[in-house]
């Protein structure tokens, strides 16, 4: 199945090296389940000919905000519309989430609580799973037709189904123990030290990348076109 990458920001330079880019990552994440991927590097202005183009889409995180004004954020808009309209399905990571509630008619903004940074638990309702996460902004109002399959106590709206099509996920299972300590390194100026020492303490701690990558790969080929 030909999963399309759309890369929406990139990792620092300091963490390439080693972790690669966020697209690597998600192969990473996904490898070994009968995928075959593209990236299309949206933050520079790199997009898919049409939504037809690849059976599956991701959208990955980036440190902008999806009520930024950047150029290439309206098109990635109506490519997420566009996309939707087809049926094929689509999933959103962390700022992936978040633009596509925005697209179709939800609301994200910087949340008053703050960050959340490191090890987070959520509720999944049959099961409870630990992935890292690393934003302050948040969906505060949730697109026609979105149920609320993840939460907790700081994030309400964590991960939503969207139609049978889309899955979204503000946490990021493709970010492993390397990752989120380069992150700290060289990412977490704006976060208060006491979020950074905390997710510093969490790192030694397991996380549950492989259960949501299982699920995450479920969905893509659930609703393979």
């Amino acid at each position: 199945m030909r999963i399309g990458i759309l890369q929406t920001g990139h990792a620092p330079d300091a963490l390439i090296a080693t972790t690669g880019d966020y697209s690597d990552m998600f192969e990473r994440l996904l490898g070994g389940r009968d995928f075959d991927f593209t990236t299309y590097n949206i933050v520079d202005n790199d997009f898919p000919p049409s939504p037809e183009a690849q059976d599956g889409w991701i959208i990955t995180g980036s440190r902008h905000g999806a009520y930024e004004d950047h150029d290439w954020i309206p098109p990635l808009e109506k490519l997420i519309l566009d996309i939707a309209d087809t049926g094929r399905p689509l999933i959103g990571v962390c700022f992936g989430h978040q633009i596509i509630a925005q697209a179709l008619g939800g609301k994200v903004e910087k949340f008053r609580g703050g960050w959340a940074v490191g090890r987070q638990e959520y509720d999944f309702g049959d099961e409870t799973l630990a992935l890292n996460a690393w934003h302050q902004d948040q969906v505060v109002k949730l697109p026609v037709g979105a149920t609320v399959i993840a939460t907790n106590d700081f994030c309400k709206n964590a991960a939503l189904v969207i139609g049978k099509s889309i899955l979204t996920i503000q946490a990021h299972p493709e970010f492993d123990r390397t990752t989120t300590a380069g992150l700290i390194e060289h990412r977490s100026d704006a976060v208060p030290p006491p979020l950074v020492e905390a997710a510093q303490k969490t790192l030694t701690q397991p996380t549950d990348n492989e259960a949501l990558a299982d699920r995450m790969a479920a969905f893509l080929k659930k609703g393979a076109k």
